[in-house]
């Protein structure tokens, strides 16, 4: 580990009661005390940190899903204050066990069924350590030449796995690009943002008379009653007002957005801003792009596509077609660190037109400016943060070591493991789906009462060996399933469905 220089002293300010300085003590610094952790240490800390990390995955079915702690369970586990001397690495690893897995979910166990997935593999993993190695800050194109321009390539690839239209493309010579955005969530706020940056510019030109202000109080959006809660969120951030449209069959329709969009016409408020799910949090149901699509276009309304979930799936031709209408869209958003194997965060986001997202967000100190600006992307114009990872390293790991291939049969195992179980389901006369089975999540219920259901989950969770969550649509209770671990087998579909069957089995017996 590297030294201090012998002749470097540590001065500190020693002082008297009333505060004011009056001694100064030099320290001269032990040339042999360590202050840095060298090569050969960290080759040793890591490679015990692989081996954890492989041991921790490939055993993870044998852990309890979900952790039996209370709040507060890691204060008494932990000192009060921070260390004063270095401590040994291998006093952190032995800790692990002790501190840190007492409390966690292990989203990647076959037996963890809640929410949606959090993607996760070894290259990804692999890749996270080389961009926490070259630890650089690309917010500009020559902060990192290589975090910006992987960044340009990898979204196009991605795009194109995709088919998507070639406008949203960079290497189409258009406007259009991808940026790889931290969450969903931010995607949607930004995609809001460059829409109400878009409409005030065209409200101004068309009434030179209104102040901004009074434009804004006019500006409204629109999203399905399904649409996930960021969407509201982004309302909120964004200053406007978001309307929520009734869905049909937990699908938003071209003809509810059109009746919502005239009313508010009719009142004198100005529509700038949709957003069509496709893939919905509660059900995993598809708004019709199409149509919705159809209508923003009418009206000069930005269309913003927020496929989370879904979108992975979208790289297999079968699930293509619940893009339809994307060509009407002008942005659009998947996550895939959900369930395309790349860990978490990386969510991709491209703009048919980013000027508008740009110009929103640009402030241009000199400190940022440099010779190459306008010839690629400064990324920090197209998000909320100024800085970033460099998460394209995550993408290009994945791609290359999988292959598009093995990630489509990955989506379709996951897409079949929901069949069987849903198969399972209906199989038992108790039991009734209460949506469609859709990819990879099956949305199910006990026949009868909210209340039986409720204690159902409470049950099936209290057990402590799968973990679901619920949800609840026309204030209909069901419990969501959904396929989350890379490690999931067949085996673990009929290991989940006795859980849910003996837990439905105990409330019999308890009546």
């Amino acid at each position: 580990m590297s030294n201090l220089p012998t002749n470097r002293t540590n001065k500190a300010k020693q002082t008297n009661g009333n505060g004011k300085a009056n001694i100064t003590v030099e320290d001269k610094l032990d040339p042999k005390v360590s202050i840095d952790m060298e090569a050969p240490e960290f080759k040793d800390f890591a490679k015990s940190m692989v081996d954890y990390i492989a041991e921790y995955l490939e055993n993870i079915r044998d852990r309890r899903v979900l952790p039996e702690v209370k709040p507060g369970y890691l204060k008494p586990l932990i000192p009060d204050e921070a260390p004063e001397k270095p401590e040994s690495w291998q006093a952190i690893m032995e800790d692990i066990e002790r501190v840190i897995m007492p409390g966690v979910t292990h989203w990647h166990s076959p037996k963890f069924h809640a929410y949606f997935p959090t993607a996760n593999s070894y290259p990804a993993i692999v890749a996270d350590m080389l961009s926490g190695a070259i630890a650089c800050i690309g917010f500009t194109w020559i902060a990192s030449p290589a975090c910006t321009e992987l960044e340009v390539a990898m979204m196009d690839w991605l795009g194109k796995m995709l088919d998507l239209p070639s406008d949203f493309l960079a290497s189409s010579g258009g406007k259009g690009g991808g940026v790889i955005q931290g969450t969903a969530s931010e995607s949607t706020l930004v995609a809001l943002l460059g829409a109400k940056a878009k409409k005030l510019q065209e409200v101004k030109a068309e009434h030179p008379e209104w102040d901004e202000h009074t434009i804004i109080g006019k500006l409204v959006g629109y999203c399905s009653d399904q649409a996930h809660s960021s969407v509201e969120r982004a309302g909120l951030l964004g200053g406007i007002k978001l309307r929520s449209v009734k869905s049909e069959n937990n699908r938003l329709r071209g003809d509810a957005l059109e009746k919502a969009i005239e009313k508010d016409l009719a009142d004198g408020l100005i529509p700038f801003y949709a957003v069509v799910t496709l893939g919905t949090t509660n059900s995993c149901a598809f708004d019709r792009l199409d149509e919705c699509g159809a209508v923003g276009n009418k009206h000069n309304v930005w269309i913003h596509v927020d496929a989370a979930y879904a979108g992975s799936a979208f790289i297999c031709p079968e699930y293509r077609h619940y893009m339809k209408g994307m060509e009407r869209a002008d942005s659009f958003n998947f996550n895939p660190h959900k369930w395309m194997l790349v860990n978490f965060d990386c969510s991709a986001m491209w703009l048919k037109d980013p000027s508008w997202v740009v110009n929103a967000f640009n402030v241009d100190p000199l400190y940022l400016k440099h010779d190459m600006q306008g010839s690629a992307p400064d990324y920090r114009h197209w998000q909320i943060p100024l800085g970033r990872r460099f998460r394209a390293l995550k993408l290009w790991f994945v791609l290359r070591l999988y292959g598009v291939e093995n990630l489509q049969a990955h989506i379709r195992r996951h897409c079949n493991f929901a069949k069987q179980f849903g198969d399972l389901c209906v199989a038992d006369s108790r039991f009734e789906l209460a949506a469609e089975v859709n990819m990879g999540l099956v949305c199910f219920r006990l026949k009868g009462n909210n209340e039986r259901n409720e204690a159902l989950l409470k049950r099936i969770n209290g057990r402590g060996n799968i973990h679901m969550v619920p949800a609840k649509i026309n204030d209909v209770y069901f419990l969501r399933m959904a396929v989350c671990s890379r490690f999931t087998q067949s085996e673990d579909m009929e290991y989940s469905w006795k859980e849910v069957s003996a837990a439905a089995d105990e409330m019999e017996a308890a009546k």
